[in-house]
Formats: structure tokens, sequence, C-alpha cells
């Protein structure tokens, strides 16, 4: 990674700078342990009494701070904190450490295409007519199975899995452990099954009985989309028939599952152990938080958000915040639960009333 100074920092941010931009930083520090090489992140107000405390000769400070009565040499000016942060450690972050080129244990199918600039590290295995765009870069143990396309500057760490004719657009970044492409998971017996018949009924079986369970293979694909990023140990599976699509720009944690013939829009954002079950559309900018869940068949609409461990069961329309289990209005959802926490001074309080009435019915009863 090149020598990154005040300067080059500061362009990485596109953010305004002052004071002796060539101070030369090799990484970013909390203010009050930071030296002088690295830039400390005093970003807010309250964070600039510690700078005392450290060395750092250059901060992240923030718009119209007097950098020099704190004892800088050089400051950086950033109006919206978080956002400095992705620009930073953009700059400092070298990624995985994989050499130019294919590693001699890789193996690669002769058929395979592997564009200008890619990187291939060891014991990776590139299958027949895979498609690999330039200036990828495919950590040790990653798959990337037959006739599987990726888009250029793609970033595949280790033991990531890409299915068969998966294809997927450019910037991508799955994750250690990542599954792209597996089987949907897809069953049916020969008679109606329990499952069936409790979704007709809502609950009541009539009786029990054996079932076998025969598997509906999965014909279709995965389709991602530019500028998407898989958490580690997530996996997205393949369609039935059609594909499996997720949209430019999703953000996708660790630990989700993404189902069978699911259709993900663009820019969403799903939080760590988020199932959607399959067949399920997404809209557009969706959030979930958190351990969400979303049931098979339905649809959420652009621009929902649901908090963590919400269970979506029905449709979600355009711009819903929803809470809880079931999934509620975020306010009707808090509210009830205010009111579920007064039952117990409600009880007592009818509680007193019965006995009160009992006591005046029994006095009238002997007038």
């Amino acid at each position: 990674m090149a020598q990154q100074t005040v300067e080059t920092i500061a362009k990485a941010l596109a953010a305004e700078a002052e004071g002796d931009l060539s101070l030369p930083i090799d990484g970013a520090s909390e203010p009050q342990a930071a030296g002088p090489r690295q830039v400390a992140l005093a970003m807010a107000p309250k964070y600039l009494e510690a700078l005392a405390q450290g060395g750092a000769l250059a901060a992240l400070v923030p718009v119209g701070t007097d950098w020099r009565a704190l004892g800088l040499k050089a400051a950086i000016f950033v109006p919206r904190p978080r956002l400095a942060m992705a620009g930073l450690s953009k700059a400092f972050d070298p990624g995985p450490v994989i050499a130019p080129g294919i590693h001699p244990s890789a193996v690669v199918d002769p058929t395979a295409e592997i564009g200008e600039g890619a990187a291939i590290g060891p014991f990776v295995y590139i299958g027949p007519g895979a498609k690999i765009g330039p200036r990828a870069r495919i950590a040790a143990h990653a798959v990337v199975a037959e006739h599987a396309r990726i888009g250029a500057d793609a970033l595949l760490y280790y033991g990531v899995k890409i299915g068969a004719r998966v294809v997927i657009g450019d910037r991508f970044i799955a994750q250690p452990g990542a599954s792209v492409g597996g089987d949907g998971f897809s069953f049916v017996t020969p008679e109606k099954s329990g499952i069936e018949e409790i979704r007709e009924t809502l609950g009541h079986r009539e009786g029990f009985h054996e079932q076998h369970w025969t598997r509906i293979h999965s014909l279709g694909t995965v389709e991602i989309g530019d500028d998407v990023e898989l958490g580690a140990n997530s996996t997205i599976d393949r369609g039935t028939i059609r594909a499996t699509t997720v949209g430019r720009g999703t953000k996708i944690d660790n630990l989700v599952m993404i189902g069978h013939n699911v259709q993900v829009g663009e820019d969403c954002l799903f939080c760590s152990q988020v199932g959607v079950a399959g067949s399920t559309r997404i809209g557009n900018r969706v959030v979930l938080a958190g351990q969400v869940g979303v049931n098979d068949n339905i649809f959420v609409g652009d621009d929902v958000i649901a908090g963590g461990a919400t269970k979506i069961f029905t449709n979600a329309p355009k711009g819903s915040v929803l809470l809880g289990y079931p999934a509620l209005k975020m306010e009707s959802h808090v509210t009830a639960w205010k009111n579920i926490r007064r039952l117990t001074r409600l009880f007592a309080q009818v509680a007193e009333l019965r006995e009160t009435v009992a006591k005046l019915t029994e006095k009238k009863g002997t007038e």
C-alpha cells in the first residue's frame, strides 16, 4: 500500500484540509491513543479534548474547528463522520494478500476465461467455461463452478463457493465462507403433507400418516447486480426454474439466508441472521435488521424498514416501518407492549373493583 499523507487522505475523503499536508500517516486511531504518524478520529466536538492525551499531529475534526489551538500541525474537516469513516477505512485497508496471476496450486479449467490483471490464490478451483472479470481477486480455497461469470474488480475471500451458471456483476465482495448458487430447499410428498394441511386449516389436522420427501431440483441460477456485498457464511440459493436475483448495491451481512426464487431489489441492507423464504419479492432500499424473518411467497415493498427480530408473515406495503412478532407498524407494536406492561396493574385494579362490587351487592342484599 502506498504511503499515505494528510493530503492523500483528504483527497480520498473529498474533504478540505489545512496545515502541513505532507505529514506521513500510517494509520488511524482514537484521539487519546493516537501517535504522531496516525490520524486521530476526533470527528465530533466531544472527542476534541481527548487529543491532548495522545500524540497525534493530524486529526479528522468537525468543520470550523480551531485545530491550531489543539496543538495539531494539520487537520482534515469532515461534515459527516460516518461517511468519512467509509473513505478512511478504505484508504487503509489493503485487503487479502493475493499474488498477481494464477497460483501454481490453483486448478483452472482450460476453457475458463481469466480477465486481465486477475489474481487467483492457492488451491482455488475455476470450472469449465467460467469467466473471471478483469482485476478480480480470488483468495485461497475458493470455488467458481462451471459457466459461472464474475465481473470486474470482484473480491472473493477464503473458501467462497460460487455455483454453476451463477452470474455476478462488477465489484462484488464475498466474505469468507459465503455460498452462492446452492440448491434451493424444495421438497414435495406424493400425498398432501402435514404442512399443506395446516396451511389450509390454520392448525387443525385430521390425522397422521407416513410421508416421504422427494427433492425438487433447482434448474435455475442466481443473478447478482453490481456493487453487491455478501457476508461471511451467508447463502443465496439458486432458483427452481427462474433465477434468484439480488439487485445492484445491496449489502448482505453474515449468516443471512436467501431462499430459492427470491427477488431482492436495489440498495437493500440485510443484517445478520436475516432469513428470506422462497419466492418472496423484496423491493428497493429495504432494511431488515438482525434476525428478521420473511415468509415465503409474499411481497415487501420499497423502503420498508423492519426492526430486529421482526417476523413478516404477510405483504408489507411500501414505506412501512415494522416491528414485532408478528410484524406490526412500529408505533402499534410499541403501544401494544406498553399496554402489556400495564396488565399486572390493570388486573389488580379489576380485582379490587370486583371486591368492591361484591361488598356493595352483599350490603344491598341485607337491607
